[in-house]
């Protein structure tokens, strides 16, 4: 118990420190967690033999994040992915496969050592790349998707992998008898795991109706079991039996898929894509969310505790090239297949850095290899530093993105812009949600609109929606004077980044003085920077609606609708008023709450915010009373 204690101890505090400080750094979670499992195994040597076994336990991290992700796919959805499945997952695993197995051969390895390594180097991280893109928001991109299908692919693809190895073993391991059924020779582990499989030793016709058998309970469970479940939970009114039947679904299921030697990652994904449309489906998510984000952390720390620094300090230079050889060669595929697929910009530098290093299945593979007699154990060594030191490197190939992802923030420039052909008394420059709707409602009124948006997904579907806009950078001085900005009567800046809001309000400020500009504002910083560009309104993206759902609150609470939107009214108002004010003392260079003066003009105008709307409760009181 007290060697348990100890281990728990320094595992948590090890992620307790390391993690805050790289993600303070801008090196993110990821790289946080392998440097802690660096520091307390192999530099510290404050833990030891036990890393595999909680590896082992770690890995339902990875099961749990794809059965989350199941959750947020639809079937329709993963249908719609098919081509992506099919076409760049599997492209980029056989063509990486192949690639890696001519290098190992050039190398002097046999073919069948060569294609288990290629087998196995090409498959990515799961688990440190999905991580990091949620983490960053990249989840919902180009990049992201084809990223997230890649993954998807590769890890279906343990499957057939996992079957096709023991062909490769240098000793005949394994052959068919006159029944169909799969004889080994060598068989490995005990009598107790072979009792554990529902296949083993049947025919491969009958192999295939259990696998099919079990995939079918899976997803019959899903539609007609979970609701019964969840209500008969919901019954008791113990908040915790959620979390036992969600943990209890996924693992459930994880056992299943291992009985019958599937997958349990895929078999997990499988049910959160038939629980996708569940009523449950939040609930599931809030109870595994926590459960998830601590088992993966616990399997990036095990991965960097596993490291073998002996060995990797006798040939550093060696195993350092060779990973980055991997990451290089990796990188040229998943580039060339971004382009075939028409990845373009940041989505195809996003799809190649973050998926160039080998994956956590790589050590799976590599242990089954090594056991089948395919992979000699020397190699197995060498080959686990390599993934071990690819997956270390992965978050800075993501800081690499961003820095390449900031200097291509303007590469719409280069693109052929659309010829404006008109001009109007409105130009609208971002057709997103927010300039949608200023759209309908201004051309809804009888007013000509000049839409202008650099994004072509977004163009051609307003044009199916019978909304003619044009193609190019807004921000560009030829494109607006092209759109009438000398003759234009107002100026809506829309677009989506911050920056380029800024940019084009200046821009037409100096332009045009006489010019009114109304602009979209993320939060109050960015209403400041608009206010000081010149703009004449300034929209909040979330005010107008925060405000009438603060009415509804009052609505709901005792006051009558005149009085929840005299309440507002006055709330709007003052809030107006209190921003002009807020920005004569606001200043870029000086972080907000360390700026007295500001500081203390936001505490006076809150007490004048608090004293009117006193006033105004007192007056409704008098009138309701008279």
């Amino acid at each position: 118990m007290e060697s348990f204690l100890y281990q728990a101890t320094i595992y948590l505090a090890a992620a307790v420190i390391a993690v805050p400080l790289a993600a303070r750094l801008g090196l993110g979670s990821v790289l946080g967690y392998l440097a802690a499992g660096l520091i307390i195994g192999p530099v510290l040597g404050l833990v030891g033999a036990e890393t595999a076994d909680l590896q082992h336990v770690a890995e339902f991290g990875v099961v749990m994040m794809l059965f989350l992700i199941g959750l947020e796919l639809e079937p329709r959805a993963l249908w719609d992915m098919r081509d992506k499945l099919l076409g760049l997952g599997g492209l980029q695993v056989g063509v990486s496969t192949l690639a890696i197995m001519v290098i190992a051969m050039v190398a002097g390895q046999p073919w069948s050592v060569a294609l288990a390594v290629g087998l196995t180097l090409s498959l990515s991280s799961t688990a440190i790349v999905l991580q990091t893109l949620s983490e960053k928001g990249l989840m919902q991109t180009n990049g992201g998707r084809a990223t997230f299908s890649v993954l998807l692919t590769q890890d279906i693809a343990v499957i057939p992998i996992l079957a096709f190895l023991p062909l490769l073993a240098s000793a005949p391991v394994a052959h068919f008898a006159g029944d169909g059924s799969i004889n080994r020779a060598h068989q490995t582990g005990s009598g107790h795991e072979a009792s554990l499989s529902l296949v083993e030793g049947l025919p491969g016709w009958a192999v295939t109706l259990v696998t099919i058998a079990a995939v079918a309970f899976v997803v019959l469970a899903g539609i007609y079991l979970t609701r019964p479940l969840f209500r008969f939970i919901h019954a008791s009114r113990l908040r915790e039996m959620y979390t036992a039947l969600a943990l209890m679904i996924v693992v459930g299921i994880s056992f299943l898929m291992t009985l019958v030697g599937l997958s349990p990652a895929l078999g997990a994904f499988l049910a959160g894509v038939v629980l996708a449309n569940s009523e449950f489906r939040h609930e599931m998510e809030s109870d595994l969310e926590p459960f998830k984000g601590l088992l993966l952390g616990l399997f990036f720390i095990t991965v960097g505790a596993g490291i073998d620094v002996g060995f990797f300090l006798a040939d550093p230079l060696d195993l350092i090239g060779l990973a980055l050889l991997v990451i290089l060669f990796k990188g040229v595929i998943l580039y060339i297949v971004g382009r075939a697929f028409k990845l373009k910009g940041r989505d195809r530098w996003l799809f190649t850095l973050g998926l160039a290093q080998a994956g956590e299945f790589g050590f799976v593979l590599l242990a089954f290899s090594t056991q089948q007699n395919v992979i000699p154990a020397h190699l197995s060594q060498k080959l686990l530093m390599i993934i071990a030191l690819t997956m270390m490197i992965t978050p800075l190939l993501f800081i690499l993105y961003e820095l390449l992802s900031r200097r291509m923030r303007d590469h719409v420039a280069d693109m052929v812009p659309d010829t404006i052909d008109e001009q109007g008394p409105v130009i609208i420059a971002g057709i997103g949600r927010f300039g949608q709707i200023v759209n309908r409602l201004v051309t809804a009124s009888g007013f000509k609109t000049i839409v202008l948006d650099h994004d072509m997904e977004t163009i051609q579907l307003m044009r199916r929606f019978g909304v003619k806009g044009f193609l190019g950078d807004p921000t560009r001085p030829e494109l607006l004077k092209a759109a009438g900005l000398a003759k234009a009567q107002v100026l809506v800046a829309a677009l989506d980044d911050d920056n380029q809001v800024t940019k084009l309000v200046a821009y037409a400020r100096r332009q045009r003085p006489d010019l009114h500009i109304i602009a979209r504002a993320r939060d109050r910083n960015h209403v400041y920077e608009l206010y000081r560009a010149g703009a004449d309104d300034i929209v909040r993206e979330m005010f107008d609606s925060s405000v009438r759902a603060g009415r509804y609150v009052l609505e709901n609470v005792g006051l009558s609708e005149y009085e929840a939107a005299q309440a507002a009214q006055t709330f709007y108002q003052h809030d107006r008023k209190a921003v002009r004010d807020l920005a004569e003392v606001w200043d870029p260079n000086i972080p907000t709450a360390e700026n007295t003066a500001y500081v203390e003009r936001s505490q006076a105008l809150q007490k004048d915010l608090e004293t009117a709307l006193m006033e105004l409760s007192e007056e409704l009181a008098e009138r309701r009373s008279a």
